[in-house]
């Protein structure tokens, strides 16, 4: 059995080093315990790798595309000459490197163990690596998602998840995406950018389904604008591919020809054959259930991150493992509220929120909900930057603000304030005393909740 340096067991053995697990082990090395990392890839896991930090380097060079396109608006003069995508892609593996490299070096600074290779539990308490075992007082199961893709459809040559996508040195000239949500309407909205012609096809009624429905509505007209096609509310039926193309089919008989056919049906939980089952971990459709202070049904076992039921974001695996860390070290942290967590979808347009949709608080208090949209056009640096969207506020009628929602460019920076305002359970008349500078994007922010207050200033009452 392998132990820590000075022959006692760790005091936390992690398995898996992406968001969750490396915030676990940072966390609890900082608290003075002892602590093991086992992590089969590279440090940082999907986020860093495969997921958050690429695609969003992928939507900056996005951006950077539009911006030189769109430059005469603005009066400069500026020509577009196309992607050249070893370059983007060696701007994009240049950002992961700098990230990967600042990881290393807290991981050693922090003095945690790391083990490279594929861990599996093999007792309540013990995690083997390649034959070698590492025992600990507690264990924190971290092993993260993967993409996931229909029965039947098999990943391989123009069908790939965004896994592969990541790693595409040519631009498609059309893109079919199956997957209506922020993963897919991320990589429509980059592929559109770089000059493709794009098809969005997602089985739910709507475009980013868990959204407020006015942000979807939002988002809809805006790729409506940007000539992006989408097709809600019908199934995928199947693909074929040709030397050259695939061909989509949907249930409804339409056919799609296109370059590529990009997977983005969500992830699901890597826990199979990691020996979780049969150490007496309880699965529900391969998540690890946990209770409010994700532990697990074995005693001294914890969950974080994708694994566990619930909104799979990178930062909401920081979170879980920060309170595990501190859970384990005695200091009895508060369970983290799950719709505090705000979410951002990097597209173009931004769709941003935390807290309540209003159909989710109209569920919950019925008519006690009062809701205010302050539309950007009223924003002076949204028409600075040519951006349309809008706040929307959802409170509960005479209480706090309980649901932010904003669609336009840049509102994933302004989603900051607005968690603060929903976990600090702020009413509009206390937001609409703070200042919000002039002119900022963030002044919508403060703009909406005047209105909601009852003193509204650029806004209809």
């Amino acid at each position: 059995m392998a132990e820590a340096a000075d022959g006692q067991a760790y005091d936390v053995v992690i398995l898996g080093g992406g968001s969750g697990g490396y915030a676990c082990a940072f966390r609890a090395a900082g608290l003075g315990l002892s602590v093991a990392l086992v992590e089969k890839d590279k440090l940082g896991g999907t986020c860093l790798h495969r997921g958050c930090i690429p695609t969003k380097a992928l939507l900056h060079a996005a951006e950077v595309a539009d911006s030189t396109r769109e430059s005469s608006k603005f009066g400069v003069k500026a020509s577009f000459d196309g992607i050249d995508m070893s370059a983007v892609n060696s701007y994009k593996d240049g950002v992961i490197g700098r990230l990967y490299k600042g990881l290393q070096g807290l991981a050693k600074s922090h003095k945690v163990t790391l083990v490279e290779g594929e861990g599996r539990l093999v007792g309540p308490d013990t995690v083997e690596v390649g034959g070698q075992r590492y025992t600990g007082r507690n264990v924190v199961l971290a092993s993260g998602s993967s993409a996931r893709s229909l029965p039947g459809l098999e990943i391989g040559g123009r069908v790939m998840t965004s896994d592969e996508a990541l790693q595409l040195d040519w631009v498609p000239d059309r893109v079919v995406v199956l997957g209506g949500g922020v993963i897919g309407v991320e990589f429509a909205s980059v592929y559109r950018s770089f000059g493709a012609e794009v098809t969005i096809i997602e089985a739910l009624p709507r475009l980013v389904p868990a959204e407020d429905e006015a942000a979807s509505k939002a988002l809809e007209r805006a790729f409506r604008r940007r000539k992006i096609t989408f097709k809600t509310g019908v199934r995928f039926s199947g693909v074929e591919q040709t030397d050259g193309q695939v061909i989509v089919s949907l249930e409804n008989g339409e056919k799609f020809e296109a370059d590529v056919l990009l997977v983005a049906v969500g992830r699901g939980p890597n826990t199979a054959g990691l020996g979780y089952q049969e150490n007496g971990i309880t699965l529900d459709r391969g998540f690890v259930t946990t209770d409010e202070r994700l532990r697990t049904s074995v005693p001294n076992v914890y969950a974080v991150g994708d694994i566990v039921p619930g909104l799979q974001l990178a930062h909401r695996g920081f979170a879980q493992g920060i309170f595990v860390a501190e859970e384990i070290a005695g200091l009895n942290p508060t369970p983290i509220v799950e719709s505090g967590i705000p979410r951002v979808t990097y597209c173009e347009p931004e769709v941003a929120s935390v807290g309540l949709t209003e159909s989710q608080a109209r569920e919950k208090l019925g008519d006690a909900v009062e809701t205010y949209e302050y539309n950007l056009g009223g924003n002076g640096k949204s028409q600075i930057l040519g951006t349309t969207g809008f706040v929307k506020l959802v409170r509960q009628k005479d209480g706090p603000v309980i649901g932010v929602h904003a669609v336009g460019a840049r509102m994933g920076e302004q989603v900051g304030e607005a968690q603060l305002i929903v976990n600090w359970e702020a009413f509009p008349e206390e937001v609409a005393q703070l200042i919000h500078a002039h002119p900022t994007q963030n002044e919508a922010m403060g703009e909406a909740h005047l209105a909601l207050a009852g003193k509204p200033l650029h806004a209809h009452g």
